[in-house]
């Protein structure tokens, strides 16, 4: 690869290198004239350009001529001085994209469980109005069985994972605890949730650890409540803001072009 086609900038002492033909994504904006030296402000120093502007938000900047799409972290908070840098670019596709300020609001996304405990076993229920959330705790959360015998000699099964329950896409069940079936046959089921490697039986338990791996995973507790009085059924409320995965700019016309672009969800989220 030749050095012209290769750039770098320094835009407010942040260092940034990319490609000539990434700059040039609209010919009308500031930065594609930057490489004709049609624009004074944009100084060449040491065959590098200096920008005197915001490093920090220069590299969303680079990221939607890259990508053709805006990607923000959920806390991001800078929305309208980044649209002003947008402005200053003359990127005028992206500073019509962040004035849809209601499509990149952060949105919260809700996880409630229910949980009772009944003689030696309990009981739980996770509701989440994210299915893909739902999915990833079906994969965490495993329930392993097995049958003890309490006479004439005590001998316990090796473990056996069950398949996880599913009553739709945004619910997921499951029990931990003992009981008794078949008279002295006592069924036994443990609860694993990844990445801890621990099988608890007991259901208060595994409650604490379930509500440890919500909180790591950036919810928040934010409400309890008893549902049913008479079974004692306790609901723990959990919310998260969850931002969108992004938007894509759709250009009229053909790469390369100025031409309008019109803002629309993207599908596909970016790697953390």
């Amino acid at each position: 690869m030749s050095s012209r086609e290769v750039v770098a900038l320094s835009v407010g002492g942040v260092r940034f290198v990319t490609r000539a033909s990434t700059l040039r994504q609209f010919p009308e904006s500031r930065l594609a004239r930057m490489l004709s030296e049609d624009d004074e402000e944009f100084q060449l120093v040491d065959g590098e350009f200096f920008v005197d502007r915001d490093g920090a938000l220069f590299a969303y900047i680079l990221d939607f001529l890259r990508t053709l799409q805006v990607s923000l972290p959920a806390d991001f908070s800078d929305l309208e001085r980044l649209r002003r840098e947008a402005e200053f670019y003359q990127l005028q596709p992206l500073a019509e994209l962040l004035g849809q300020e209601q499509l990149l609001k952060p949105r919260p996304e809700m996880l409630e469980v229910r949980f009772f405990l009944r003689e030696n076993q309990a009981f739980f229920r996770i509701f989440g109005s994210c299915s893909s959330t739902v999915e990833r705790l079906a994969e965490q959360i495993t329930v392993f069985t097995a049958q003890r015998w309490s006479s004439p000699f005590p001998s316990q099964q090796p473990l056996v994972p069950l398949p996880s329950e599913r009553p739709s896409h945004h619910d997921l069940v499951f029990q931990c605890g003992t009981e008794y079936v078949a008279g002295d046959q006592l069924v036994a089921r443990y609860v694993s949730i990844q990445p801890d490697t621990r099988k608890l039986i007991n259901g208060v338990n595994v409650l604490g650890l379930l509500v440890d791996t919500f909180l790591k995973d950036g919810f928040r507790l934010v409400s309890t409540r008893t549902v049913s009085s008479e079974e004692k059924v306790e609901c723990y409320s959990f919310e998260r803001l969850q931002r969108p995965a992004g938007l894509a700019v759709a250009v009229s016309q053909s790469p390369g072009s100025s031409g309008a672009a019109q803002g629309k969800r993207s599908h596909t989220q970016k790697g953390k």
